[in-house]
């Protein structure tokens, strides 16, 4: 049988690790990456090959453009074949918006050349193997914050904004044979939320947040890996989307939910 085969960054934790396990219950192989969360990624590859996939780890920073080539040239050493790629990683500073001298031009460096720059590089590098595979998906992780300007801080926003457009971009350009989407969560109940916010808090948060939203569930990493895996593996009529998934938090005005700590899976 021949494997379908992703590549996942930032798949250690969260979304990235929800992605990776639901396509490995779909018999993918998957190029699992992480970059400080050895433990953590050690107990996802077990999951992932449990959960009947064939995964492999590539360590490495994508802000690193050796990394993102490194990451293909793992697929194709392989399995010869790349059918889809999910660019999850991401990085924030936790600066108030009203905070003008809370981030500077190296803060501003860091976030988008993991957030933005990193995806370019990534659909860079993949594309032709994508091509030789007949076929390909990539998908952006991005945020809600692209939309509310809100979030842990004003240049994660600001990257996140840009990523769609760059998703706009590279659909124009990978067509026919690459389709390009971005995924827009809203708070997402992860981990990496639970420490930001602080376990003592988090309850009282979610049940908060739980109540204001229209669907009256925050969204947890599933919830994005299901819409990941619906554009990697059928969607053939949807490319250069940016989707929302957000439990209907962008349906809300002011400050009951724009202003909790951060917006997106950072």
């Amino acid at each position: 049988m021949t494997r379908h085969v992703a590549i996942v960054t930032g798949s250690a934790t969260g979304i990235g690790r929800a992605v990776a396990l639901g396509l490995s219950a779909r018999g993918w192989g998957v190029v699992l990456n992480y970059t400080t969360s050895k433990r953590e990624m050690a107990d996802t590859e077990t999951a992932c090959r449990e959960a009947g996939g064939d995964p492999m780890v590539v360590r490495g920073d994508v802000a690193e453009d050796t990394v993102c080539r490194d990451l293909v040239r793992a697929a194709a050493g392989r399995w010869n074949r790349l059918d889809g790629l999910v660019s999850n990683a991401g990085v924030t500073r936790f600066v108030h918006a009203d905070d003008l001298d809370g981030l500077d031009h190296s803060d501003f460096e860091r976030i988008f050349r993991v957030n933005l720059v990193a995806c370019w590089q990534l659909a860079r590098a993949s594309a032709d193997l994508m091509r030789s595979t007949g076929s390909g998906s990539i998908v952006a992780i991005s945020s809600l914050s692209a939309f509310t300007g809100a979030g842990s801080s004003a240049a994660y926003a600001a990257s996140k904004a840009a990523l769609n457009t760059l998703t706009l971009s590279l659909a124009r350009v990978l067509a026919p044979q690459i389709r390009v989407n971005a995924l827009c969560p809203g708070y997402v109940d992860t981990r990496w939320s639970r420490r930001r916010i602080g376990e003592e808090r988090y309850a009282a948060f979610r049940d908060s947040l739980n109540a204001t939203l229209p669907l009256k569930a925050m969204v947890d990493a599933d919830d994005v890996a299901d819409a990941a895996i619906w554009l990697l593996a059928s969607a053939r009529a949807v490319t250069g989307q940016a989707i929302v998934v957000d439990a209907g938090e962008h349906l809300l005005t002011g400050p009951n939910v724009m202003s909790a700590p951060s917006s997106g899976d950072a």
